[in-house]
């Protein structure tokens, strides 16, 4: 891991996987086929106070479960991409859609089809029980595990570094 810290500075927006970052990875499977995943509450008042800062918070997910969807819009999650196999392709869109530089992007993601977006973004992120080879290329591991706060962890260093954290709007949710 190199020092990344200079680069939170630059980061304008921040890019999730959901199953293992802002999930703990399991899916809960009712009688009925519905899938349902385990999140934190931590990662979600963390996203809401990014986007209050100004940041753009994106998801960029394989899956695609009515529960994700209603997750996504009860946050106000700037652009959520559910479903895609292709997450290179997703990444290079919302890049073009909104005039991004790869040095403004943070990513987190846990596994391998995250691997081809972490090798492009200005700053990589993992959860602490991310994919071996997700690690070797992460520019910060975070000590917390998918869905237990490591999306926390990570919007907390970047508002940290823009002096964004410890003001008024942090205490009102």
């Amino acid at each position: 891991m190199n020092d990344y810290r200079q680069r939170l500075k630059e980061i304008t927006t921040i890019i999730f996987d959901y199953d293992g970052v802002l999930s703990d990875g399991k899916i809960l499977f009712t009688d009925d086929g519905q899938q349902m995943r385990n999140g934190n509450v931590k990662d979600g008042y963390a996203i809401q106070l990014a986007q209050k800062m100004g940041l753009h918070i994106t998801i960029i997910s394989g899956a695609n479960t009515l529960g994700m969807q209603s997750r996504c819009e009860i946050l106000k999650i700037d652009n959520a991409f559910l479903g895609i196999k292709d997450k290179i392709h997703a990444y290079e869109q919302l890049k073009a859609d909104n005039n991004l530089k790869d040095s403004e992007i943070l990513f987190m993601g846990d596994d391998m089809p995250d691997y081809p977006v972490m090798q492009k973004v200005g700053v990589a992120t993992c959860p602490a029980d991310a994919a071996n080879d997700i690690k070797s290329i992460a520019h910060y591991i975070s000590h917390l595990k998918g869905g237990e706060g490591c999306a926390r962890d990570v919007i907390e260093q970047v508002l940290r570094a823009k002096e964004l954290w410890m003001v008024p709007e942090a205490f009102v949710w």
